[in-house]
């Protein structure tokens, strides 16, 4: 039984390692993104939008907020709210202390704005926020035997078309299966 357990914890382990190897060549970490593109720039001297159209926002990034927390904060409110510059029934009140992060938690837009009479001079930002998936590597799979025809230019024959892991959650689940099925 303790030969099992001691086995067991080996296979769990080695199954942890291969993961995070192939997830750290699968994933992306989470990026922080600095609202308005610097320290201290939560004010109304930023053009926003601006700002947000040379982003790439995905789940699991970060936001943020950096600002004179006795001047302005930060709420999350909806689309409506957000265009109209409406302060109040406001989804969250982010602030905390005039350097706030936000964490980006699935894959919609977020609406921002200043919530002591600033909207109306800039200080909204719309946060739109796509699911990330690793780019697929273009590899040819193995042929399944040489082509047999006379012409110069022959077409090989595939044994198939691959398949590329879109989520990374896959490579978790296949490399704790393989370790396993070790153990029995």
């Amino acid at each position: 039984m303790a030969d099992l357990r001691k086995r067991l914890l080996v296979y769990t382990a080695a199954s942890i390692m291969i993961a995070m190897k192939l997830l750290s060549a699968e994933c992306r970490d989470p990026v922080l993104h600095r609202v308005g593109g610097g320290r201290f720039t939560w004010n109304p001297d930023i053009n926003f939008t601006e700002w947000s159209s040379h982003e790439h926002f995905y789940v699991g990034d970060w936001l943020y907020f950096g600002f004179d927390k006795k001047m302005y904060n930060v709420l999350e409110v909806n689309k409506t709210s957000y265009e109209k510059c409406i302060e109040r029934e406001f989804i969250m009140n982010i602030t905390k202390g005039g350097r706030d992060v936000f964490n980006l938690t699935e894959p919609k837009t977020y609406y921002f704005l200043d919530g002591r009479g600033h909207c109306f001079k800039g200080m909204k930002v719309a946060v739109p926020v796509e699911q990330y998936f690793p780019p697929i590597i273009d590899t040819q799979p193995p042929l399944l035997f040489p082509p047999n025809n006379n012409n110069n230019n022959p077409q090989p024959v595939f044994l198939n078309n691959g398949f590329p892991l879109y989520a990374c959650t896959h490579i978790i689940l296949i490399s704790t299966a393989l370790a396993f099925s070790f153990l029995f």
